[in-house]
């Protein structure tokens, strides 16, 4: 199946053959093919179809003869020399013999006892039992010759830009996929095309079906893992391979597992948050945490390389590129042709960049927040927080003090509908902030969030800046035919929170799931009912968690009072354990109903209070709706 996913994006396509994993060779010849064959002796073999999933060899050259698309069986041994018979593969031209001359032996008739079966547990009246032994045999033996006809003067102008074998079927098949796809289900792993005309087009179809292009992000890198585990052709495209995304990189501790992240690209452990109103009262958080949990501090540099190597080792291809757009050229129901700037491996300079094409089935898109992906498919506007970080190297005993410790902070000073933040990484402690409603003042409110800091990071040298906008709200659509959205390209960002390397990650393997689930693991051709499957599920799982913290940064964030009463609230144990709870491992767990009206009315209380301190009202932000809903 071909798939993309930019960073990137995806493509899958194709039957039976998707499953071949042998490699498929193309080679060019100009000549005059003519088979001869000895008159047969034995009834005809009659093949038992049910072997869809054999491994195939399939190669495709190029001849000047031939007529039709038509399968020629040919049998490479034969234990008895009285049942052999021979086929040979001739051909004449000035530069003398070109096609290869195969001498095969025919194995007896299916109708014929034979002592060959002895010693396999098969007896000479058994013909159910030998027509098995014949099937296995059949797949070591069997060469398949597919003569891919002449210049197809009926079928112009199909083969105006291509060979015969290669005129389009279905939409997304070629005419060369019916005898690949029967000798497969035949058991006849080995083929040979041969083509005399336009045969680029066909040799373009044969080496690159049956494979998806993904992304180099969290979410494009998880989609690429789980379409190249399913034996899908994969390709990732990613023009920053060392990008070093704004991001607190903080990650729950569902997500170390369930991803099986190793400890070496976790910096920190932090079981310890200050919360920090306003006002400059501390709340410390994390004492209902058990010695074993933790949130995991990253930096998104080394996570991202990480999975994109996992997903190289599955059998992604990674190409150091810059996706430039896509189009149909043969209709909605035809392939995406990918348009890819395509940049020196090695140095990753634009001096060795060379414009390429890729054509393929599914594109999932998980190129950021700027998807060029989501404007081709017309995905909707949504509204977006600027993010903004400053590295800062602190010496030994400030950096002691943020061991195991993130601090947040809130007020009107560091963002007028987010929060500020200090997190630790290896060496140095990450400081940033974010808006979305006065995204001019950015700098401003970093100026404010390392002010707040104070002596904790004074002395401390910037050693990187970065900036990148950040959604707030899945877009309208996601989905749009063969072409999925996963990551920061659908929206997936929590308010609230600003959490989104998990919900990307998460994303990306759920596409991924549903394309290799939908094609039978690379079998058939899938469609958008097939990628809705994805959205249905995530829509059913993550859609209240995106609604809350919708609701929570809409009642908390909008007023110095608000913030007030939140960090008030955060000093409860029973509103930790819950908060940890859900943010850790990304589940709701059922609460002590005591508890729960005790915090409800809390919440309420602490709501009015807002509500009476509140001097004005500032603009707020949408979640925007869900996809259907009017």
């Amino acid at each position: 199946m071909r798939m993309v996913t930019t960073s990137t994006s995806s493509r899958c396509f194709a039957p039976a053959v998707a499953q071949s994993q042998s490699g498929i060779n193309n080679n060019s010849n100009s000549s005059s093919n003519n088979i001869s064959r000895r008159r047969r002796t034995t009834r005809r073999r009659r093949v038992d179809v049910t072997n869809a999933n054999a491994n195939a060899n399939v190669n495709a050259t190029s001849s000047s003869g031939g007529a039709g698309v038509v399968a020629c069986l040919a049998t490479l041994s034969s234990g008895r020399r009285n049942h052999g018979r021979r086929l040979r593969l001739s051909s004449s031209s000035s530069s003398g013999v070109v096609a290869k001359a195969v001498q095969v032996n025919q194995e007896e008739s299916y109708a014929s006892p034979s002592p060959a079966y002895a010693g396999n547990g098969v007896e000479p009246g058994d013909l159910a039992g030998q027509l098995m032994m014949n099937k296995t045999d059949m797949q070591k033996t069997v060469l398949g010759v597919i003569l891919g006809g002449g210049a197809g003067t009926r079928l112009y102008p199909l083969t105006k830009k291509r060979a015969k074998p290669a005129v389009p079927l279905g939409a997304n098949y070629r005419l060369i996929d019916i005898p690949v796809s029967n000798c497969i289900n035949s058991g006849i792993n080995k083929m040979y095309c041969l083509t005399q005309f336009n045969s680029a087009s066909l040799n373009r179809h044969m080496s690159q079906a049956y494979n998806a292009i993904v992304g180099g992000g969290p979410a494009g890198a998880c989609a690429a893992e789980e379409c190249a585990k399913a034996g899908c052709e994969t390709y990732m495209i990613e023009r920053k391979m060392d990008n070093c995304k704004p991001c607190g990189g903080a990650i729950p501790l569902c997500m170390i597992d369930e991803f099986d992240l190793p400890s070496e690209i976790i910096d920190r452990k932090v079981n310890r948050m200050k919360m920090i109103s306003p006002s400059n009262v501390e709340v410390d958080i994390g004492e209902t945490l058990k010695p074993t949990e933790y949130i995991g501090m990253t930096r998104r540099e080394i996570l991202d390389d990480f999975l994109r190597k996992r997903a190289e080792e599955k059998g992604t291809k990674v190409i150091n590129g810059l996706f430039m757009g896509m189009d149909q050229q043969e209709g909605e129901k035809g392939p995406w042709t990918m348009k890819i700037n395509e940049y020196d491996a090695e140095n990753g300079d634009a001096k060795g960049m060379k414009k390429t094409e890729l054509e393929v089935d599914v594109v999932i898109g998980a190129d950021g927040a700027n998807s060029r992906v989501a404007k081709i498919i017309g995905a909707g506007d949504y509204d977006y927080a600027i993010a903004y970080q400053e590295r800062i190297a602190i010496d030994d005993k400030k950096m002691d003090f943020y061991e195991n410790l993130a601090e947040m902070y809130v007020g009107d000073d560091v963002s007028p509908d987010f929060y500020g933040w200090v997190f630790p990484k290896y060496d140095h402690v990450g400081v940033g902030t974010g808006t979305v409603i006065n995204k001019p003042a950015i700098k401003q409110y970093q100026d404010a969030i390392r002010s707040r800091a104070g002596d904790k990071i004074e002395g401390g040298k910037i050693i990187k800046i970065e900036a990148h906008p950040i959604p707030e709200h899945p877009r309208p659509k996601r989905i749009q035919g063969r072409v999925a959205l996963v990551g920061d390209a659908a929206g997936y960002v929590t308010k609230c929170s600003g959490e989104g390397i998990y919900f990307a990650a998460k994303s990306g393997r759920m596409a991924g799931e549903a394309i290799a689930a939908g094609s039978a693991n690379g079998q058939r051709m899938v469609g958008e009912r097939d990628l809705r499957k994805y959205l249905s599920k995530w829509d059913r799982t993550y859609w209240p968690t995106y609604k809350v913290l919708d609701i929570l940064q809409k009642v908390f964030y909008r007023s110095n009072a608000a913030r007030e009463a939140f960090v008030e609230m955060c000093s409860s144990q029973y509103v930790q354990r819950m908060t940890f709870d859900s943010y850790l491992y990304k589940t709701v767990v059922p609460g002590n109903p005591l508890d729960d009206i005790k915090l409800l009315f809390s919440t309420i209380g602490s709501i009015l209070r807002a509500n009476a301190l509140r001097v004005t009202d500032g603009p707020s932000v949408t979640f925007g709706k869900r996809e259907g809903q009017a």
